[in-house]
């Protein structure tokens, strides 16, 4: 009984923008509540560090300019900042982000950085602005249906091998018959041709595929979203030195209304209109 319901656990801290027609947009913010912003008028400049090489977050375009959801999502937290004036966005290497903000060379990292207890004890992190949950995707006849620890038994499911969907698979759809891929691409390609019942992966991942051409519209997400911080992290984050800790908390105030504003919802649907909630 108690492993039966985890699964619908899962999805107890997200909140949707959504109708019966229009996409799920997720919200991890409380619209009741009110975060005190930090006096940070005065501040000589913003610096948000980023990198080239996580489409569609951050990127360069045909005329190598910096593009993607991180880059307007920091451009409009200047904005509700007021801080338009002192807003810069510049790219590094990944394994120079750190390094940077540590010396002092930018305010905050906005690229994905996993927020893990020894990230912590250097730098403080805003909290969570997007999440990556694991999906199932089927064909569309599938005869799957929610429950999905009901009607995945016995189901040919495609996981790619030794990641963290196997194990977070194995251990809360044990009934289903878990197929192990060594690439996730192949798996999804024997969904496609039917040779597996369904896949579990990535939502994002899943996304993407399915607003592309290669699916000829063969398939559809089933079930979920399913989050599982122990397993997949704790999403997206903003970090900031310890000593700018008010920094991150101003972060959150503008997070949040952005949020509240709808803005947020509007840059989703722009870079994933595929939604993988």
């Amino acid at each position: 009984m108690m492993r039966a319901a985890i699964p619908a656990l899962l999805l107890a801290t997200i909140t949707f923008q959504a109708t019966a027609q229009s996409p799920r947009i997720p919200s991890f913010w409380d619209a009741r509540e009110r975060i005190e912003r930090p006096q940070i008028a005065d501040l000589p400049r913003l610096r948000f560090l980023t990198t080239v090489d996580f489409p569609p977050f951050n990127s360069l375009d045909a005329n190598n300019q910096l593009i993607g959801f991180h880059v307007d999502l920091a451009r409009d937290i200047c904005r509700q900042l007021s801080l338009d004036a002192v807003c810069q966005i510049q790219a590094l290497p990944w394994d120079e982000l750190v390094p940077a903000l540590e010396n002092g060379d930018g305010e905050a990292i906005i690229a994905g950085l996993a927020p893990t207890a020894e990230l912590r004890d250097r730098f403080a992190f805003t909290r969570p602005y997007l999440k990556f949950p694991a999906r199932f995707v089927a064909g569309r006849s599938t005869s799957l249906s929610e429950p999905l620890h009901r009607s995945i038994g016995g189901k040919r499911v495609g996981v790619v091998a030794d990641s963290a969907h196997e194990a977070l698979l194995d251990a809360q759809f044990p009934d289903a018959e878990a197929i192990p891929f060594s690439r996730a691409d192949w798996m999804l390609r024997d969904l496609k041709a039917g040779r597996i019942d369904a896949a579990f992966s990535d939502g994002m991942r899943i996304a993407n595929w399915l607003a592309g051409d290669e699916p000829e519209d063969c398939c559809v997400f089933v079930g979920g979203p399913y989050l599982a911080p122990d397993y997949l992290g704790q999403g997206l984050s903003i970090a900031v030195t310890r000593g700018n800790a008010d920094l991150a908390t101003a972060f959150d105030s503008a997070l949040r209304e952005i949020d509240a504003s709808g803005r947020f919802a509007e840059l989703y649907l722009r870079y994933f209109p595929v939604s993988f909630f």
